[in-house]
């Protein structure tokens, strides 16, 4: 019988037989997590089916006596809510216990298994206290999530509409409106960086710092496009892993700002806060929040999506189809209200304004009307800290966000400039390996960066993004963890917006070509030339991590 085993059964190594039931992917919210103990394990055939299946036998008390941080491999693996797998060519797997009466708490969760690995270099620092050992205490349910329950919390960086009756009127529009993207997309994309979270992928997320009205165009989207895929083939060369593509497109209009109001010559009107909201022009009938640019928005979103569907489908049918994802900052909360439905597969709530939204470093209150929002939808999720993020209000967040420790639901997008990131970014790392979550560690080298040059116009030394990006990779090496994509504020096109890289930009060619309405991007030669330097990385760190796995 056992030489009639499939093939993954019969090599000794457990990784290949993990990946192999990681292919095992379903339309649905992931719900039980399958852990993976290296020892002790038996294999038992099943009989009374025709297509031939294999169990995982797991003998819970033998495996934790001879449990160790060498003895264990984990990673996620997304269930539908029967536990059926979708028909693949592989046999069915599945992991279960011998006493199966027993309790599911006798057996360690994979975030239990997830917690456990050790770092390889820990960070010298101040130490980390270690997390009290205590009986798991009652915790009350959260108060029941309504759609619109956001509204009972205090909603920072939101607009103040002069008339209620017209904004109202908008979003009824909106809400009659067909969603942009749909819920099995965003489900997809969750199990995808659910894989990047244990590095087995890695997100390329990169587009407009805001969106445009004026430069809304198909070039600009064709040339945006084009360099994220060109850094997707360099990075997924280097890094021999999937590339996942998402852009800041297709409705990254709406930007939190940290000053209310903006004064020029004496004269103090509104800061502009999108195109979404009000117009960039400094006058007072531009800076008055408009309701109706929220329908223009909705259109231009469209349009932008179903010119992406079309480059990313090839034209042709020789042209193999690019999975691309859209994302932005879930800011505008009245508009993004207007765009949830309830999936009718699944009961659940999908924003489909995007597949992807991310909670601002300006937004992320444990109390605010910004999380109370994000906390009942289901898209995966980003979360923008800065060094001023404390490691246990980190882990708050994420319980509120992700009480399920669903894999792929939760991107930590860290931006602090390079010094912080090797300051502060281990703490945290730390606090959310100790509580046992689950996350995709991002980095965002773009907004703790900026500067101003001598002209007065805001800009990005190339050297500091990549200084950033360097320590980055330096602190998930020496902490054990997996550095899962980078966040790039960027154009397609030969804007002149930061300083630096091998087309040396300096600070008087800035005025020839800045054409940012808000922060500085990367131009199409800058990003391609990041991409390279992360691709080498990717390679060595593949290099040196091919003796530790064993494969």
């Amino acid at each position: 019988e056992k030489q009639n085993l499939p093939p993954c059964i019969k090599t000794s190594a457990l990784p290949p037989l993990f990946f192999l039931l990681l292919q095992g992917r379903t339309t649905h919210q992931p719900s039980p997590l399958v852990f993976f103990l290296a020892s002790p394990l038996a294999l038992r055939r099943s009989t009374t089916t025709k297509q031939s299946s294999t169990s995982f036998l797991l003998d819970s008390e033998m495996a934790l006596s001879n449990l160790s941080s060498k003895s264990l491999y984990a990673s996620p693996h997304p269930l539908s809510s029967n536990n059926q797998l979708q028909s693949h060519q592989q046999p069915n797997l599945s992991v279960w216990k011998r006493n199966a009466g027993g309790s599911r708490s006798n057996l360690p969760s994979i975030s239990a298994v997830h917690a456990a690995e050790p770092a390889k270099n820990p960070v010298k620092g101040p130490p980390v206290p270690a997390a009290p050992v205590a009986a798991p205490a009652v915790v009350s349910p959260p108060a029941k999530w309504t759609v619109d329950s956001w509204k009972t919390k205090t909603a920072l960086q939101l607009p103040e509409y002069p008339n209620e009756s017209d904004l109202q009127d908008v979003l009824k529009t909106i809400e009659d409106f067909p969603p942009l993207v749909f819920a099995g997309e965003a489900r997809s994309l969750e199990e995808k960086l659910g894989d990047a979270a244990v590095g087995k992928a890695f997100l390329l997320q990169g587009g407009d710092c805001a969106e445009s009205f004026k430069e809304f165009n198909a070039n600009n989207i064709r040339d945006t496009f084009r360099i994220l895929l060109q850094m997707g083939a360099v990075l997924m060369f280097g890094g021999q892993m999937p590339v996942i593509k998402g852009g800041r497109m297709a409705g990254q209009f709406a930007k939190p700002r940290s000053d209310a109001y903006e004064e020029i010559d004496g004269k103090r009107l509104p800061s502009y806060k999108g195109d979404n909201i009000n117009g960039d022009t400094f006058d007072e009938k531009s800076r008055i929040p408009d309701p109706q640019r929220m329908i223009r928005a909705y259109c231009q979103s469209a349009a932008t999506l179903n010119l992406l569907r079309a480059f990313a489908t090839g034209g042709t049918p020789h042209h193999d189809t690019t999975e691309f994802w859209t994302s932005h900052e879930c800011l505008l909360l009245p508009y993004e209200q207007s765009l949830t439905r309830l999936d009718s597969t699944s009961g659940l709530y999908y924003d489909c304004s995007a597949h992807m939204l991310w909670c601002g470093e300006r937004t992320r209150q444990l109390d605010g009307a910004h999380v109370e929002f994000l906390r009942g939808i289901s898209n995966p999720l980003g979360i923008k800290v800065s060094q001023k993020m404390d490691p246990a209000e980190l882990v708050k967040l994420i319980e509120i966000l992700n009480p399920a420790n669903k894999p792929g639901r939760i991107t930590i997008i860290c931006r602090m400039g390079a010094e912080n990131m090797r300051v502060k970014l281990p703490h945290l790392i730390r606090a959310v390996r100790r509580s046992g979550i689950i996350v995709t560690w991002v980095c965002d080298p773009m907004h703790g960066n900026t500067i101003k040059a001598p002209c007065g116009l805001k800009t990005r030394p190339f050297d500091n993004i990549l200084a950033e990006v360097r320590a980055f990779f330096d602190v998930h090496e020496q902490e054990g963890s997996h550095p899962g994509g980078i966040h790039l504020e960027m154009n397609g096109q030969n804007v002149t917006e930061c300083i630096g890289g091998s087309r040396t930009v300096t600070f008087d060619d800035l005025s020839s070509r800045y054409h940012t309405h808000c922060d500085p991007r990367l131009n199409a030669s800058q990003s391609l030339e990041l991409a390279f330097i992360i691709a080498e990385r990717l390679r060595k760190r593949r290099m040196g991590n091919r003796g530790f796995l064993g494969l």
